[in-house]
Order: C-alpha cells, then structure tokens, then sequence
C-alpha cells in the first residue's frame, strides 16, 4: 500500500507560480513512479506530469510543458510540481499518483496508476 498526501494549493493569480507537494509513505519511495493528474469542475481527469521511479524520465501534457516542472526528492519521500505562469485554465483540484508501471506511455494513463491522494485545490484568477 501507498498512501500520498497533496499541499500547496491555493488561490492565485494569472502569471504566478505555485509548487505543489507530494509526500508518500508506505511502499518504498523507489518502488514507483509518480503522476500528475488534475480535474477541473465538470471535465475528465487528465494527465499534466510524471516522474520515473529514479527520477530521469519525465513526460508533461503538451499544455504544461515549459511552464511546470516535475522533480522528486527519494530522500525526502516527496515529488514536487512547480508551476509557473499559471493560466485560468490550469484551474483544477491536483492529484498525485502512484504506479509501478515504468514504461513513459503507461505513465500517461490514469488508469495505470495504483494509489491517488486526496487532490488539492489550484484556483487562477484572472
């Protein structure tokens, strides 16, 4: 089992940046890879980000890339997601997640992950 906490949402304007917060217990940090995901009111949940187990890979939605930035820190049992010149649009309640999947395909599908936070919540105003 895995269990993942989410922090660091909050309300913010358009151009700012944030950095959201992954802390995981449980299974060994290194067991697994690490996933973004985000929901907006009324839409599916989709893919923004994820990370490789060793931290080399890194895969990012067409709409994030160049502006958000995923890392993970093994030692600390924590992976990260610095956003930046954040958008109305990137409005959404943010999910990490975890997988053992390894291949950068798999680590696009939500449906591949294991173990969800609870979300936080990312507001942009205009």
């Amino acid at each position: 089992q895995v269990q993942l906490a989410e922090s660091g949402g909050r309300l913010v304007q358009a151009g700012d940046s944030l950095r959201l917060s992954c802390l995981a217990s449980g299974r060994p940090f290194t067991d697994y890879a690490i996933g973004w995901f985000r929901q907006a009111q009324g839409k599916e949940r989709e893919f923004v980000a994820a990370i490789t187990r060793r931290g080399d890979i890194k895969e990012y939605e067409d709409s994030v890339k160049g502006r958000f930035t995923i890392s993970r820190d093994n030692a600390k049992n924590s992976a990260y997601l610095q956003m930046n010149s954040l958008k109305p649009g990137d409005t959404a309640v943010y999910y990490c997640a975890a997988t053992f999947y390894t291949s950068t395909y798999a680590l696009t599908l939500k449906q591949d992950y294991n173990w969800w936070g609870q979300g936080t919540q990312v507001t942009v105003s205009s």
